[in-house]
Order: structure tokens, then sequence, then C-alpha cells
């Protein structure tokens, strides 16, 4: 039996213009809407399936503000049986700092009987772009740690992970307990059903302070790409306009003379 955990994080919804807070540390989401991310959205789909198919349950937690039970309510639509909500400003904890409040709650659980053999994450953050709460975790916990795969399942009390490599696709075979990080296009992620989003109102959430003090981020600022630069090219007009339409296919390779 295999009971994951997976960890969600409350981001600024990125289909719509980015824009930063005026301290450049976060995403400004004031006009943008929240939600998790795509590789997140995965985690919990991986986690539900796993928790299935070894008979037991999948646990998702957070770290954040009272609104991102928000996130944790639209996990337990879709399979999560229980959430956990270590309820603090997110801004103000670090990669490290969230890396510890989670291998709090790991411990925690396996203190009152329910101990989480998989620990899933999305490979990076949606608003701050870091990469390394997985590493920490593992490296707190003492677990092997597995990145940037997009298919897990668990096999004789092995994680199986696999994803595409610098060289082609990989397959990780690593005991448990483990840590692993997901990337989105392994897996699609189910809609929620209309029972799940009413069970889900009504589910428990387990609230907590966090175990430590966070030392905070350590990033000095956020810094907005420049806009990719655009150009156009007009061929002509009408009929005129074939001859060098026709010679733009040449050159992408779609005609040939």
């Amino acid at each position: 039996m295999t009971n994951p955990l997976v960890c969600v994080k409350r981001v600024v919804d990125s289909s719509s213009e980015v824009v930063l807070t005026d301290d450049a540390q976060g995403v400004d989401g004031r006009f943008a809407g929240f939600t998790m991310s795509a590789h997140e959205e995965c985690a919990v789909e991986l986690a539900v399936q796993i928790a299935a198919a070894g008979g037991g349950e999948a646990a998702v937690m957070t770290l954040g503000d009272a609104d991102a039970v928000e996130q944790l309510r639209a996990a337990l639509a879709v399979g999560c049986t229980s959430a956990t909500h270590v309820v603090a400003d997110s801004q103000g904890f670090g990669p490290a700092d969230v890396a510890r409040e989670i291998a709090a709650v790991v411990r925690d659980h396996e203190a009152a009987g329910t101990p989480h053999q998989l620990v899933l994450l999305g490979n990076d953050a949606a608003d701050s772009g870091d990469f390394q709460v997985g590493i920490r975790l593992a490296y707190e916990l003492g677990w092997p740690v597995v990145n940037g795969v997009s298919s897990v399942s668990v096999e004789d009390g092995e994680m199986i992970a696999s994803g595409s490599g610098p060289d082609g696709h990989e397959t990780y075979r690593v005991p448990l307990p483990a840590v692993v990080t997901v990337l989105e296009g392994g897996v699609q992620p189910r809609y929620p059903t209309v029972p799940g989003r009413m069970k889900a109102k009504k589910a428990p959430v387990e609230e907590r302070e966090p175990a430590t003090a966070p030392a905070g981020p350590s990033r000095l600022r956020l810094v907005l790409p420049p806009p990719s630069p655009s150009s156009v090219q007009v061929l002509g007009k009408g009929p005129e306009a074939a001859p060098a339409v026709v010679d733009l296919f040449e050159q992408l390779g779609v005609l040939s003379r």
C-alpha cells in the first residue's frame, strides 16, 4: 500500500500578462487570478493513480495564506483524500524553508500512523522559477530523489520514474521512500466532477502553523525578460503576391521545384 503526498502551490495564472509586485519579489496576481501549475496538476494526477493502484490514499499539502485552501480543494475534488495547510505567507519562505515544512509534515504524519512513502512535487515553481525544493526536501529527509520526470509508478517497493533526458528517454528505479519532481506532459490531469467538487467543499483540511521560523528567500529580485521582437513582411496584394508566396513556401520546404 502506497500513500503518496503531493505538494502544490497557489500561483498566479500565467495565461495573462505577468506583473511583478512593487518589491519585485513575487508575481502580482490581483488582476490575473490564481491556480496551481501544470506540473503540479500532473503530480496530483500521478499521486491519485499511484494511491488507487496500491490500495492507498493520496494526500495533498500546501504552504500559503488562507486563500491557498482553494488549491487544496481542487486536488481533493479529483481524488486526493486528505489535505494539510501550513498557513503562512509563502512570499516569506525560501526553497529551504518550504522543504523543511514539507519534511515536518511527513514526519508528523508518520508519527500519527499515516506514513508517506512517496512525495511528489512540481518540477519548479511557476511564479518564482525555483527548482530547489525537491532536492532540498530529499536531503532533509535522507531520501533518494529523481527530478524532471513525466511518469511515475510504484512496483514491488520501488518507484519507477521516466522522462526525457539529454540522451533520450530515461527510466529510473529507486527504492522507497523517495521524492520525485514532475514535469507536465506525461499524464492527462482529470477534470473534477460535480460530486467531486461538492465532496471537496465539505472535506476537512488540517491546518497547522509553520514548524520553524523561515530564513526567507535569498533572491535579490525577479526580472521580467524584454518582449520578443516581432516583424511582419508584406508579400504583396492580390494575385500579384502569388510568386512571392511560392518563393516563401520553397524556403520553408513546403514546395519543391
